[in-house]
């Protein structure tokens, strides 16, 4: 890089490539509160709730994985942020929203602790001191993943303030079209005004032990909206089993690279079925969203590999990585989440059994952290944002309009890049460190597979709906064979015949795009 290189003042213009990588329930404290990055709004070990008597504070070095998933409902996360977050404590002691139990007495504190990032998370932490960590970056809404992800795909949850409900008749479910919003998703905005997109997901489990279709954690959440084909999400590489084993996502970014927009998801691990009995929910283990049941390590080895494929790519002098987590998990932050505002669209899905909140509140503080060679070396930016701010940079970048109220008000990214010198390519590394591996397992061996009646709701519905929104894209328009399909759907009622209908359809969906198993 020449000299006139280097100093080069550059407009928003000059980011063409905006990646988001977005992984699952982490509050910023618990990533980042203890830290050590200088300047970021963390909590201390003055910071406290309290059950009982018993006092609990902030402190240092979180368990690498939880003993019990804590509560992320929306009635949950009132609880947590009642008395100015004091109700963190009291709702992972008490809450079985997710199915998993409560926590004996000696981890109840678990729930305020925080990871030693540099020591427990070296990938993260490296990239939040080369680049930008942002610690007003607020989930979209006080609840669970699911309506956080859709606010990121479509700047609303289209009225959804929960997980999935499987008695409701949602247009997704009786037409089978998709998860639709009111002004439609940023990728139907983004092909009416011309411009390409990609998606990526860790499909095969790259980092972790093989998974099996029937753990269903392969399964894109995205593939659940309107518009979107699970053909049209993309392996980050081929299947282990495959000759020869190929990076796709790297060598992708090696060629011809026309799109201005890739949203990556991870591998939710072996998720929806393998229970915790006597308690019916999953553990997500073994994935790489970095979900509270499972340690990060194979979290961090996707982000080391994002980050390494695109800065070793002709893209990277053009390119913005997004790095941010859907919602907090239940996991404390010290911050009360400001007023907001709301989308102002409807409920055109057909929703029902809702809480009736009024999307005017952010949700809990996330992690983010922003990557570029055109963001000053260990910015730590102050400004308030939440999932929308993503698709307000790339509209505003592109002279796009806007999908809802909260992306036109949304605080964009661009004052992070616009007319700052492009840094060196020795300034910028080229490889990260490496993760902490897993502790050791002490079985390898699945646990025992009981068959039991299906949960009433939570993220196993809206994955089966999407397999099922999967076998009827297959199908021809008008084919009658639809009407089979949904009826034999409806009639999916234990574990068992779900896991088995996972299976068969990873099995479909690979033998279509000539995969082999994971």
């Amino acid at each position: 890089m020449s000299e006139s290189q280097a100093t080069e003042t550059l407009s928003d213009a000059a980011v063409k490539h905006v990646f988001v990588l977005m992984l699952e329930n982490h509050s910023f404290d618990h990533l980042f509160a203890m830290s050590g990055i200088p300047g970021i709004n963390a909590a201390t070990t003055q910071n406290c709730n309290s059950l009982g008597d018993q006092i609990y504070c902030v402190k240092d070095g979180a368990p690498a994985s939880m003993t019990t998933d804590p509560g992320h409902e929306f009635a949950d996360v009132a609880l947590q942020l009642s008395d100015c977050n004091r109700g963190f404590v009291q709702s992972y002691a008490t809450s079985i929203s997710e199915g998993t139990g409560t926590p004996t007495a000696g981890h109840v504190g678990d729930i305020m602790a925080c990871f030693n990032t540099p020591a427990q998370l070296p990938v993260i932490a490296q990239l939040a001191h080369e680049y930008a960590i942002c610690d007003q970056w607020h989930s979209s809404m006080p609840g669970p993943t699911w309506p956080n992800r859709f606010f990121v795909h479509g700047a609303s949850s289209a009225c959804l303030d929960r997980s999935p409900h499987p008695l409701e008749e949602t247009e997704w479910e009786s037409h089978v079209h998709g998860f639709c919003f009111e002004h439609g998703s940023i990728y139907q905005a983004l092909t009416r005004a011309g411009h390409q997109w990609r998606l990526y997901s860790d499909m095969h489990n790259r980092y972790r032990d093989p998974s099996e279709w029937q753990d269903g954690g392969w399964i894109p959440q995205v593939s659940s909206l309107r518009g979107i084909s699970i053909f049209d999400v993309h392996p980050l590489d081929s299947s282990r089993q495959s000759t020869p084993w190929a990076d796709n996502f790297a060598r992708d970014l090696q060629g011809d690279y026309p799109y201005a927009y890739t949203f990556i998801e991870p591998n939710f691990g072996k998720s929806f079925f393998d229970k915790q009995p006597p308690w019916p929910g999953p553990t997500y283990k073994d994935g790489s969203s970095q979900h509270p049941e499972d340690d990060p390590y194979g979290g961090e080895c996707l982000i080391k590999a994002v980050y390494e494929a695109i800065r070793n790519s002709p893209l990277w002098d053009n390119s913005l990585l997004v790095i941010v987590y859907d919602e907090h998990g239940g996991f404390y932050d010290h911050v009360s989440p400001p007023i907001a505002k709301a989308p102002g669209d409807g409920n055109v899905n057909g929703l029902k059994h809702l809480n009736g909140f009024d999307f005017k509140r952010y949700g809990v503080r996330v992690p983010a952290v922003i990557v570029s060679p055109r963001i000053a070396k260990g910015t730590v930016d102050h400004t308030l944002y939440d999932h929308t701010s993503i698709l307000a940079t790339v509209q505003r970048m592109l002279g796009m309009g806007h999908l809802t109220n909260r992306d036109k008000t949304a605080n964009d990214l661009r004052p992070l890049f616009t007319d700052t010198p492009l840094r060196s390519d020795a300034d910028c590394p080229r490889e990260l460190n490496n993760p902490v591996p897993p502790i050791q397992k002490l079985t390898g061996t699945r646990p025992v597979d009981i068959d039991r009646p299906l949960p009433e709701t939570g993220n196993w519905v809206g994955f089966l709906k999407i397999l099922l929104k999967a076998e009827l894209d297959m199908c021809n328009e008008g084919d009658d064979a639809k009407g089979e399909i949904l009826k034999r759907f409806q009639q999916i009622a234990t574990t068992g015949e779900a896991k088995a209908y996972m299976q068969a359809m990873g099995e479909k969906i690979a033998a279509m795009r000539g995969m082999a198993a994971p």
